[in-house]
């Protein structure tokens, strides 16, 4: 009996603690990893259930060294919470937790924080733990790509450099791939060759650089190269692209060309002909070189220039391209024409037509293109083709034709010729505008007496008196001749101009009137003295008329004469006509004084009745001025306003 309540007992102890085990068990669970820039903040959450408050549990924060040592960083419980010292983490870690979560926080990450981190969870009765990775990010540089800076040439037997690609400071490590034409190179055998090294910076990122090699072909002179980046970052990875480079690929040519590059269009002779001659290879060892026929022309690298090109340099220029290398030739060629337009060939050059008969000449000029001619004359177009016809010749046909031969389709291309023709007749003078003229005694005339005709007429200047003249000057022109002479005039004239060749004559007649230079005009003074006096008496009363002097002007006949000033010496004539008029006033009135005139005797009064002085008044009027002049027996000068009293009274 007592061992069956024993074992009662014993199973309900183990059914309690049973019971007590369950409803005290703590469950934890935690991320596989967790993400985190270099130099920013990571939490590290720890995710727990439990039957027990939050104040019955303990947290201890572990981390894992490189080592596999398992280390706290950290210990955390409702009424205390504290950092280890002497770790990594001392200075950068905190704890919290809440209802059914711990937290972790590292701040300001180091690449050294990468590392396996242990969150431990105890009960009053037991504990559980879970564990997590955290994983530090840091994004590289920009690359950069680096290409080879000499030529490649496609006869190198091993892989050749193209250039190197660099990325710098990144964690985790960043992945380099190269590509060519947007298509990603992979090693191959004996083309494709990548070479990689990746450098550990003191700071703990990662720089990697790739070098590739391969052989080249020519189509590979215009591919574009390039590298891309990809790097991790939380969360996925990202890609960045370096510069497109291109490489200088050396490849031998298979073909030759040569061409004009100037002047665009047919060349003519006098032209400056540029030759330019380029294979479709590249190499630095091929060498250019010109001929014409078996001739080797000096040229400069791929130019070769003919200046003042004649019709000689017509024909085949061969280029020809050789690889010093392989000493292998190409070559290429053109044909070159140089158009010609030979001198003008008047015929005939100089011609002597008689008046009356055509003219006819030909103008040609061998060309080795189509050409057109026209004659001008006087800068004027009188005719179009090779031959000029002019019908029944005159003098004005004489002179001077020229005949230019251009090519319509090449500019500037053209030549000229020259005809002199020269009609015969007798002579022919052209009359001037005027041949009667008037000129001043002493003056020298130069008469002018153009003359046409062929042969040059013989020109000689007389007067009507049979006197022959000298010429001052004679000039030959394309029409006859053009004759001067001086004449100085003394009296009227009459000169000839007188034209002789073998086929007649022809005379010209100028006259040439003498005038007198004339400074002022004649004048007649007709004169009537008309003296009244009056005496009174007691027996009579003698009456004397006043005198009045009126100067007539007689004006010569008008002349063509050449006008001059004359005022200073009219002024002149005026002051002697003044003072002779006076002198006359004086004498009549002395005579009158000494009673020799109008039968006065004996002593007599002169009384003027509206005068407070004796005085004769003689009144001058000209036809050339409006205004008269009194004058009074001692040249005194009387205004207009005194002249009311036209008498004098004499009385005893």
């Amino acid at each position: 009996m007592a061992v069956r309540d024993a074992a009662s007992l014993l199973v309900g102890l183990l059914v309690l603690f049973h019971a007590w085990g369950v409803w005290a068990d703590v469950e934890v669970n935690m991320e596989d990893r967790v993400e985190a820039y270099l130099g920013e903040e990571a939490r590290i959450n720890c995710m727990f259930t439990s039957a027990e408050g939050v104040g019955a549990l303990r947290i201890h924060w572990f981390f894992v060294t490189r080592s596999g040592e398992k280390k706290q960083i950290y210990y955390l419980e409702s009424t205390m919470k504290y950092a280890d010292r002497g770790t990594q983490f001392t200075d950068r870690v905190n704890g919290t937790i809440s209802p059914g979560t711990a937290v972790l926080t590292i701040s300001d990450v180091h690449i050294e924080d990468e590392v396996e981190f242990i969150c431990h969870i105890k009960s009053l009765t037991e504990g559980r733990e879970g564990r997590t990775k955290l994983t530090v990010f840091d994004a590289p540089a920009f690359p950069s790509i680096e290409g080879i800076q000499t030529g490649i040439s496609v006869n190198e037997v091993n892989p050749s450099k193209i250039g190197t690609c660099e990325v710098k400071n990144g964690f985790p490590k960043p992945n380099i791939t190269w590509y060519r034409n947007n298509t990603p190179l992979r090693p191959a055998q004996d083309e494709v060759e990548i070479t990689l090294s990746v450098t550990v910076e003191s700071s703990g990122l990662f720089s990697v650089r790739s070098e590739l090699r391969m052989k080249v072909t020519k189509e590979d002179k215009d591919d574009q190269f390039y590298c891309e980046v990809t790097y991790f970052v939380p969360g996925g990875t990202r890609m960045t692209e370096t510069n497109r480079i291109n490489i200088t690929v050396y490849y031998p040519s298979t073909a030759v060309s040569v061409w004009v590059e100037s002047p665009k269009g047919k060349i003519k002779e006098g032209d400056s002909i540029m030759l330019q001659c380029r294979g479709n290879g590249n190499t630095p060892s091929s060498f250019l070189s010109f001929k014409h026929g078996e001739e080797e022309l000096p040229s400069e690298q791929d130019t070769l220039v003919l200046h003042n090109a004649t019709r000689l340099d017509s024909g085949v220029y061969l280029c020809i391209s050789t690889d010093t290398d392989t000493f292998e030739e190409i070559a290429g060629n053109t044909t070159l024409f140089v158009h010609y337009l030979d001198p003008a060939v008047v015929i005939p050059e100089d011609t002597i037509v008689p008046q009356g008969q055509d003219l006819k000449a030909t103008c040609n000029a061998l060309s080795s293109v189509d050409t057109h001619t026209a004659w001008f004359k006087d800068g004027e177009e009188i005719s179009k083709g090779n031959t000029l016809i002019v019908k029944d010749a005159t003098f004005d046909t004489a002179g001077t034709y020229e005949c230019v031969v251009t090519v319509p389709e090449i500019e500037g291309m053209e030549t000229r010729g020259t005809l002199y023709v020269n009609v015969q007749g007798q002579p022919e003078i052209i009359k001037p505008d005027n041949t009667e003229m008037v000129q001043q005694v002493e003056t020298t005339v130069s008469l002018h007496c153009k003359v046409r005709g062929f042969p040059a007429p013989r020109v000689e200047w007389t007067t009507a008196d049979g006197k022959v003249l000298d010429e001052t000057s004679r000039e030959v022109t394309d029409e006859g001749v053009q004759s001067t002479v001086d004449v100085k005039v003394t009296s009227d004239i009459t000169v000839f101009c007188n034209a002789t060749n073998d086929f007649g004559t022809d005379a010209l007649t100028f006259d040439i009137k003498a005038t007198t230079h004339t400074t002022a005009a004649t004048t007649t003074a007709e004169t009537t003295t008309t003296i009244t006096t009056t005496t009174t008496s007691p027996a009579s009363t003698t009456t004397i008329s006043s005198t009045t002097v009126k100067p007539k002007t007689v004006n010569p006949p008008k002349k063509k004469v050449k006008k001059e000033s004359s005022g200073g010496v009219i002024i002149a004539v005026i002051i002697i006509c003044i003072l002779l008029l006076a002198i006359l006033g004086s004498v009549l009135y002395f005579l009158y004084k000494k009673g020799k005139i109008c039968g006065r005797s004996g002593k007599q009064d002169l009384t003027k009745e509206k005068s407070n002085k004796d005085n004769i008044v003689v009144e001058m009027k000209s036809d050339n001025t409006e205004e008269a002049v009194l004058l009074g027996v001692n040249g005194e000068k009387q205004p207009p306003n005194d002249q009311g009293g036209d008498y004098l009274d004499v009385q005893k």
